[in-house]
């Protein structure tokens, strides 16, 4: 069955040779075609170019007509953690009340809570709580989720949640990427023997998630008050023993050390940097790491803001994903990190568009499926309202623009 999209007034971040990702000024450019026509054929982008040059198509098909609208690939998100039980709206209102976030942690708030709340939930109801998430996303134009474990903290608790993941990729049409995150926290039976709990998450959490194969990723929370550089060397170590590509929460709350050892251990990407100096630029630009922003994140927390802008000036590549989670990112509209990440970290449309969709696409392992409008790539795409520009997307940060979405040549 053929998808035939055709009047699109700009089709957007189009490749004739796809790239793995986007670095420094490349970033300020897109590849569109103006009055074009896309042919989406099973799950595959199987054509697209100008209407002037549109081939006959053949057999039977479905046309939709986009005239004065837009067509961009879906977004990548790359850092979320979606599966989750209950809410923490009331630390929001502790936030308000001038708590940090790290005040809250050592109150048993913050992780813990969500760890203990994950424990008390079954797995059946994980998954139905974690299903309009995934809808919700899908309906702002997400294509691709990586979504984290680390609400468990036990062997229990961080097996349950991979299998909910699991089931979420076996049942919805998004290409989502599991990673296993058991060192999200100490639990608080650890306290003071932060070491022992190392050990279990490399000597008993870890070959059961390897043996059931439920995690592409293993990810450490790499920072002030959490997971030490020596103790996230260990974890991302053990995990490479299993086959796990490391990805890594880093400089979220100091200069952790957290990139360093990232690229050290040849992760996939450094996430939050919050705290990003010369230091950590010249070591991720010797590397194939992917420096990742979380601007919803940020933006909740009123934490400082990542220089994006440095990085992007320095030559390195840039992401940004929604870090979608209860306590201090709770929306994954990655729409809506668009006008964050052009508001808050100056960065353009262009350079917005590269960062949530070919680079999002880089730190989840799939460039070489999503992030872009290649022949041959997952026919994951959205068709807009009827909008002026690519900037509209960022500017108009409280407007829903998607008419239309597309996954895996579907309209769902």
């Amino acid at each position: 069955m053929r998808i035939l999209i055709k009047n699109i007034k700009k089709l957007v971040q189009t490749e004739s040779k796809p790239k793995l990702k986007v670095s420094g000024k490349e970033m300020a450019k897109l590849k569109n075609i103006d009055n074009a026509y896309l042919v989406l054929k099973d799950d595959v982008i199987e054509d697209f170019g100008k209407m002037s040059k549109m081939p006959e198509i053949e057999g039977v098909y479905k046309g939709i007509d986009a005239s004065d609208k837009f067509v961009f690939p879906s977004f990548c998100d790359s850092h979320t953690h979606l599966v989750f039980a209950g809410s923490r709206e009331i630390e929001y209102n502790d936030k308000i009340k001038g708590l940090s976030y790290e005040e809250i942690a050592k109150r048993g708030g913050g992780i813990l809570n969500s760890a203990k709340l994950l424990n008390e939930t079954s797995e059946d109801a994980l998954y139905e709580q974690a299903l309009p998430r995934i809808n919700e996303i899908i309906s702002q134009g997400t294509g691709a989720v990586e979504i984290k474990s680390g609400y468990g903290l036990t062997i229990d608790g961080e097996l349950k949640m991979l299998r909910v993941i699991k089931r979420l990729k076996e049942t919805t049409p998004l290409i989502i990427k599991s990673t296993f995150l058991g060192a999200h926290s100490v639990p608080a039976e650890y306290k003071g023997k932060q070491n022992r709990y190392v050990d279990l998450v490399i000597n008993e959490m870890l070959p059961k998630v390897a043996e059931k194969n439920l995690a592409d990723f293993i990810d450490v929370f790499c920072d002030k008050g959490f997971f030490t550089v020596d103790e996230t060397d260990r974890i991302l170590s053990a995990g490479t023993k299993y086959g796990l590509p490391a990805k890594i929460h880093a400089n979220e709350l100091d200069f952790s050390g957290g990139v360093q050892i990232g690229v050290k251990n040849n992760a996939l990407s450094v996430d939050h940097l919050e705290y990003i100096g010369d230091e950590e630029i010249k070591v991720l630009k010797s590397s194939e790491t992917m420096p990742t922003i979380l601007p919803g994140a940020a933006f909740f927390l009123n934490m400082p803001y990542s220089p994006a802008r440095k990085m992007i000036d320095a030559g390195l590549p840039l992401a940004v994903a929604s870090d979608f989670n209860p306590g201090s990112s709770p929306s994954g509209n990655m729409k809506l990190m668009l006008s964050f990440a052009s508001v808050n970290y100056k960065m353009t449309a262009e350079e917005v568009m590269n960062a949530s969709t070919i680079n999002t696409a880089y730190a989840m392992g799939i460039s070489n499926i999503a992030g872009s409008i290649a022949k041959g790539k997952k026919a994951n795409v959205f068709i807009t309202n009827k909008i002026p520009s690519i900037e509209f997307m960022s500017y108009a940060y409280g407007s829903d623009l998607i008419d239309t979405v597309i996954l895996g040549g579907k309209i769902v």
